[in-house]
């Protein structure tokens, strides 16, 4: 698992014209092949009667799935300017679809180009972008005494609390980055003076917004 990516925050739409001509950016993340060939075939069916529905996506830790298409515009004026810009934003299991409502006037190869692009990255700039970064969550049970101190010691450091269960003894799970557990851990002991049980849970993303 990567340590951090980038990726869409979620489905966003977005319209522009050009010489008259629609272009409607859908985008969505996708962690599948299927997920994004879906979403593909949703937008199509939603957009039956567009000139085209262009798409691309990007997939997978390493960007090993790959596609664009052109849906009948100039070959490589369409689906690869919607991919190249996913690439340039270093985004990852993200699928755009651009669906263009033709308006009379030919754009040109590199004008087609420069508008699936723009569309594209207006696209993603109004659905928002976020970073997901790896995070070990931590256990840390305590008395109820000390729950007060350790809540204001966490919400004023690095730390985020992920939740707290409240049974025999108060339960924080905090999410800290996988090196910094043992540090952590120490952190908890000296402000409970040796009174708090940590333990190791899950390692999940936590997301926040890129600006």
């Amino acid at each position: 698992m990567l340590p951090h990516y980038l990726t869409v925050q979620g489905y966003g739409e977005h319209e522009i014209n050009i010489q008259r001509s629609r272009f409607i950016a859908y985008v969505s993340r996708a962690e599948t092949e299927e997920e994004a060939q879906a979403f593909i075939q949703k937008m199509k069916k939603q957009n039956w009667d567009a000139t085209h529905n262009c798409s691309a996506y990007l997939i997978g830790e390493n960007d090993h799935i790959q596609k664009a298409n052109d849906d009948g515009e100039p070959s490589g004026t369409a689906g690869v300017p919607i991919l190249e810009v996913l690439k340039k934003k270093q985004l990852k299991d993200t699928v755009v679809v651009i669906t263009r409502y033709f308006g009379g006037i030919k754009l040109g190869a590199g004008g087609l180009i420069r508008a699936y692009g723009k569309a594209t990255s207006e696209g993603i700039r109004t659905t928002g972008i976020v970073e997901r970064q790896l995070m070990r969550v931590m256990h840390t049970k305590v008395d109820y005494t000390f729950l007060g101190k350790l809540e204001n010691e966490l919400r004023s450091s690095v730390y985020t609390i992920k939740d707290i269960h409240y049974s025999d003894l108060v339960e924080i799970e905090t999410y800290t980055k996988e090196d910094e557990s043992d540090t952590f851990s120490e952190w908890m002991v000296e402000l409970t003076n040796g009174q708090a049980t940590i333990s190791q849970g899950d390692t999940l993303y936590l997301e926040s917004t890129k600006k």
